[in-house]
């Protein structure tokens, strides 16, 4: 079975946010603005991604088709 997989994109700068915020970023594998990462989706990631909402965003993957 395939893993599920969640694409997070940075929308805003780490400049001037506490450096734990910056340190969540970096986990994510973000360090620049629009730049996007395909992660695991698991509750670990999740709850990075809910911790600095205000800097990014989950990107909504296009449905593959059944043929």
């Amino acid at each position: 079975m395939a893993k599920k997989t969640i694409t997070v994109e940075q929308i805003a700068s780490a400049n001037r946010r506490p450096a734990v915020q910056t340190k969540t970023l970096r986990g994510l594998g973000l360090d620049k603005l629009h730049r996007t990462r395909t992660l695991e989706d698991t509750p670990t990631i999740r709850g990075m991604i809910n911790s600095i909402p205000h800097l990014v965003r989950i990107v909504d993957a296009p449905v593959a088709k059944k043929s």
